[in-house]
């Protein structure tokens, strides 16, 4: 057993952590005042507690009101918003995410999208079946259940592994149904950006009833979102753009590459210069770049269908059956170039009829480039989930047996050229009713693909020999989840607080993931994408856990958690521990702590994955800037990482109506699990050809594709400030509440094991395995209601960082940045909103809301990086202004 050295450490804390803590449990108050209060499950705990109880652990409430306030049509909206979500993946791109666009996630801390756990009404969600370009398998906030049926998301934001499992790491974020609705309601939102075509339109259903034995809801959503291309909004230099392998291209006569003699500037190219002019007479040293930046998408051209179901029936006084039912349909298509980059050096011959050199030269480029239309690439993703779960009462607590199933289909498509096709072609073979055995080069059926400029005048190609090389490369990924989990809490004995209570049980789930590859996938035919194995995997894993809630006093409670989870085979088992409690100083004074072990295992992606992504690089021999292949593959020698979190805060209401929560978190990690960062790589290793395959020169020509995998680092460590404080007053015009709540980053301390020990706090960790991490983010609110009439004003503040892909003198990345890092600039947007209630003005039996809003009213452009489409997609939002309004009616 793998039991948590750090069990010592806990304990050692224990005396400052019941020193240190939060507030008492509200409902033995109630209890002894004799009210009658609801008790409910809080996200961290397995024990029921008042609605009012206040967590010792640090816990997050958005409801359906403040979603509705920021204008959210979707929970990327939301977690966009939250100043504890870092490096989250919620603008998809060609860039970041290549096979993903379509899907939002969630990134506590910048530890990960797949280190936090996300629950709906306390149970799992499948993963995508298809990973992240890091290799992270996360569930897919937009596959959730309509916006329309949330009544408010919890987020423990401290380690949660002790109570839920491995995936806890960074802590826990519980979307929650409205409970026992009845009615109807319907919304309706429009949405139209400031640049391009980009529109959004939702529509949404809500039904409920209840009865004596009962109830029911239903949801319904449509959303329909036209795209926004990087065309219609440039916000990235050329050169940040603009690939060396184009078309016209440049070919390499050995280890030199000459650009295209028959021409580059006249049919749109960019002329890349390595040697001066006439150093060789008649031909130009250098590549023929190509500028890809205008056919990329900000916003992918999507549409959504989401539905659930809910149905509760009371069997007897004291067992109730509740059932919940999901369906997500979502599809999205994102820009892309005409054709992807050729990797494989296919030789010209030097018979070629086209070929200008007389000798053989080897191809560097793309089939098509000026000039041609951008083909797409395509996502769809169907996302099934159904659970099942009886609640009973106890005679001083309650059970709980349920079971959850849930599949995600991910189907995604690419075109691409084939290998062997294109050699075919080239060397005149080409064309599907050409047989390359008995066929004579260039004669009938058999034609050549002329990869030089004159293909532009004087020698087009045929579309009849451009089809025979292109190819689709399909993946079609199944990701399996089954969870049974049973677990009973009761009263054990009364303390001067109340009753101390305990819940335990156990868990068994499973997961499988199933990547299926097209045949010509399987056997690397593609030039760019270059293909992939299939996979096939699963966990199973077993768990059991305990929970003890200790009343001490009337001002001190105290939580105890222990979970044991077993995976078997490699990765073994672990046994984690958390530590909580709270403390009362005084009525408007008290104090929390936490501290708490976690475990996560590699997933199966992890360990038998692989996978091709496209990424920019920043080649260190020549500081030139390329789009290369980034090829990684799983590593079945992965062990767990391991961590510990802890967490000191406090609250305060110097005045009724003012509060202030300010809590300091710290995370350690150690042989945290990652992909080997690509440019980390390419930095430590230039001119090794295993890790690093170059064109021509095998050690100095220009950069193609980098070899990766998945290993243990060193280490990591972050630590950090929240603050979170509102203060309600009444005046003659209304009720208003202005808020302040931020996230101070004190430490994001990494050991990559190529990049070394990294002070990633205040950097965008382009150079190893972090992620963007500005020190302060802030959002400023001011909330107003008077009657019939309400508004939300929000200033949101992100901090500048430093861009360690560029250089201070504007250069790329090299060993010799002399004057540091360029700086990404901070970025200020004010989002605002105005509501009025149309049925209370009116006095109807229906309710009328209508809703007008903006976000980023002053249209201020993300701050610009000297990167692939011009901004970082992990922190910024490159939409623009953006004008709603909703009209939601119910009744």
């Amino acid at each position: 057993m793998k039991l948590n050295t750090r069990l010592s450490t806990v304990a050692s804390v224990v005396a400052a952590s019941l020193m240190a803590s939060a507030s008492p449990a509200i409902a033995q108050e109630a209890e002894a005042q004799q009210e009658s209060v609801e008790l409910i499950l809080v996200t961290g705990s397995y024990v029921r507690r008042s609605e009012n109880f206040e967590s010792p652990s640090p816990l997050a409430v958005v409801d359906s009101v403040a979603i509705e306030a920021i204008g959210a049509k979707n929970i990327s909206d939301i977690t966009q918003t939250l100043t504890i979500n870092t490096g989250a993946q919620n603008n998809p791109d060609a860039f970041t995410q290549n096979a993903t666009a379509g899907t939002s996630n969630i990134n506590l801390r910048g530890l990960g999208v797949a280190s936090t756990l996300v629950l709906l009404n306390n149970k799992r969600q499948v993963v995508t079946a298809q990973p992240t370009n890091e290799g992270y398998n996360f569930v897919d906030t937009s596959s959730l259940v309509p916006m329309i049926a949330i009544g408010r998301m919890e987020v423990v934001k401290d380690g949660a592994s002790a109570l839920y499992g491995s995936d806890a790491v960074a802590g826990v974020v519980n979307f929650i149904t409205r409970r026992d609705y009845e009615g109807a309601m319907m919304s309706f939102d429009y949405q139209d950006g400031a640049h391009g075509d980009n529109k959004e339109f939702v529509i949404q259903g809500l039904w409920g009833a209840s009865w004596d034995k009962g109830n029911v809801m239903g949801a319904v959503s449509y959303t329909n979102r036209s795209p926004l291309y990087t065309g219609d909004r440039r916000l990235s230099r050329i050169q940040d753009d603009t690939s060396a392998l184009g078309n016209p291209g440049a070919y390499f006569l050995g280890s030199t590459p000459f650009i295209d003699p028959t021409g580059c500037v006249e049919f749109g190219g960019y002329p890349q210069l390595l040697a001066p002019s006439g150093t060789v007479p008649g031909l130009e040293i250098g590549f023929c770049g190509f500028d890809f930046g205008d056919l990329y998408s900000f916003v992918p051209d999507e549409s959504r269908v989401s539905s659930y179901f809910k149905a509760e029936y009371e069997m007897t006084d004291d067992i109730r059956w509740i059932n919940e039912i999901s369906y997500a349909r979502n599809r999205a298509k994102r820009g892309g170039s005409p054709t992807f980059p050729i990797l494989t050096q296919p030789v010209v011959p030097a018979n070629h009829p086209s070929n200008p050199f007389g000798a053989p030269v080897a191809f560097f480029g793309r089939a098509i480039g000026n000039g041609g239309e951008g083909d797409p690439a395509y996502t769809e993703s169907d996302t099934f989930r159904f659970s099942t779960m009886l609640q009973g009462e106890l005679a001083s607590g309650f059970w709980e047996a349920s079971y959850t199933v849930a599949r995600n289909d991910f189907l995604f498509r690419v075109n691409d050229t084939l290998d062997r096709e294109f050699n075919l072609a080239l060397n005149g073979l080409g064309g599907a009713d050409c047989n390359p055995i008995s066929g004579t080069p260039g004669v009938g059926p058999c034609e050549y693909y002329n990869p030089f400029a004159t293909s532009y005048s004087v020698m087009p190609n045929s579309q009849y020999v451009i089809d025979s090389f292109t190819a689709t490369e399909t993946i079609d990924s199944k990701s399996d989840l089954q969870v049974i989990e049973a677990f009973a809490s009761t009263e054990l004995f009364e303390m001067d607080g109340g009753y101390a209570s305990v819940a335990f049980g156990g868990q068994w789930r499973e997961q499988k993931l199933v990547q299926d590859y097209d045949d010509l996938a399987n056997q690397d035919a593609f030039t760019f994408v270059i293909g992939n194995p299939d996979i096939k995997g699963d966990q199973d894993v077993i768990a059991a856990f305990a929970e003890l809630a200790m009343p001490v006093s009337e001002t001190l409670d105290v939580q105890l958690a222990l979970r044991y989870e077993d995976y078997g085979g490699s990765i073994g088992n672990t046994l984690d521990p958390k530590l909580a409690a709270s403390w009362r100083v005084s009525e408007n004074f008290s104090l929390r702590g936490s501290i708490s072990t976690s475990f996560r295992a590699p997933s199966i992606f992890q360990q038998a994955g692989g996978s091709t992504s496209l990424n920019q690089v920043v080649d260190p021999l020549t500081g030139a800037v390329a789009f290369a292949a980034v090829r990684s593959s799983g590593n079945e020698d992965l062990t767990p990482e391991e961590s510990t979190a802890y967490n000191i805060g406090f609250s305060f209401e110097p005045l009724d109506d003012w509060s202030i929560e300010v809590d300091y978190w710290n995370f350690e990690f150690e042989d945290l699990i990652i992909q080997e960062a690509f440019q980390a790589i390419l930095n430590a290793e230039p001119q090794n050809p295993d890790r690093v395959v170059r064109a021509g020169d095998p050690l100095t020509g220009p950069v193609l594709q980098i070899n990766t995998t998945f290993v243990n680092a060193n280490s990591l460590e972050t630590s950090g400030l929240d603050l979170v404080t509102s203060y309600k007053f009444e005046t003659d015009m209304g009720t208003f509440t202005p808020s302040l709540t931020a996230t101070y980053i004190t430490k994001y301390d990494l050991a990559d094991p190529q990049a070394g020990n990294i002070d990633g706090a205040g950097r965008r960790n382009f150079t190893n395995i972090g992620v963007s991490s500005p020190e302060l983010r802030y959002n400023i609110g001011l909330n107003w209601q008077n009657e019939f009439h309400s508004a939300n004003l929000f200033v949101r503040y992100i901090d500048s960082y430093d861009d360690d892909q560029n250089c201070a003198d504007g250069t790329a990345f090299s060993a010799a940045c002399t004057q540091g890092f360029k700086s990404i600039d901070s970025h200020v947007t004010v989002d605002a909103q105005y509501n009025i209630d149309i049925g209370g003005i009116m006095e109807t039996d229906s309710s009328y809301v209508l809703t007008i809003g903006g976000i980023n009213l002053t249209d201020e452009d993300p701050p610009q990086v000297f990167t692939n489409s011009g901004f970082d997609s992990k922190v910024h939002d490159p939409r623009g202004r953006q004008i709603y309004a909703r009209l939601a009616v119910e009744f």
